[in-house]
């Protein structure tokens, strides 16, 4: 939505609303708009944005969605923002035992597998994960990130391993797991 030069913005912001007419305009991460300086684009963007909602409102819906603090400083930033968005949502993390079935189905819809003990460190670094993690970390993001790594250190552990069986590939062990400090 944010443009390279004065003006650019508007045109961008205005082509993407006219595409979300009849439809749904979904922002994700709104507040970086906000987050420039006085000469920041974002801001032309936000009254662009504004304006249209006044004008389009029985054709146009806008989500945005961003981390609840961010979130609650960006609905300042415009006067004419707050007002437009009379319902805010705020979904809470998944707790670890969601986390949990979250990366199950994950390693299951990629033909992986954990063992016994791996499924018993998967749900322990999930816990300290939900007891330490700081509120920007991603949480299901944390989750896929997790799981891939584990992945790309099990196909590290079978690369030279003969002969290798089914199970050899598709079972993911408690040391494949990485160390969770190493999760982005």
């Amino acid at each position: 939505m944010v443009g390279e030069y004065i003006g650019h913005t508007a045109m961008k912001t205005k082509e993407m609303l006219k595409k979300a007419m009849g439809g749904i305009l979904f922002v994700d991460e709104a507040y970086t708009l906000a987050q420039g300086g006085e000469k920041d684009f974002g801001k032309e963007a936000i009254a662009t944005l504004v304006k249209a909602m006044e004008d389009y409102r029985d054709n146009l819906v806008v989500i945005l969605a961003g981390y609840s603090l961010e979130m609650q400083r960006f609905l300042t930033s415009n006067p004419g923002l707050r007002s437009r968005f009379p319902i805010q949502i705020d979904f809470g993390d998944y707790d670890s035992e969601e986390l949990f079935q979250i990366a199950l189905q994950i390693y299951n819809q990629r033909d992986y597998e954990l063992s016994n003990r791996g499924r018993w460190k998967l749900r322990e670094i999930l816990n300290q994960f939900t007891k330490n993690h700081h509120p920007h970390s991603g949480n299901a993001r944390y989750v896929r990130n997790l799981v891939e790594k584990s992945i790309r250190l099990q196909a590290l552990r079978i690369v030279d391993k003969e002969p290798i069986t089914r199970r050899d590939l598709i079972t993911v062990e408690d040391w494949d797991l990485p160390d969770p400090a190493s999760i982005r």
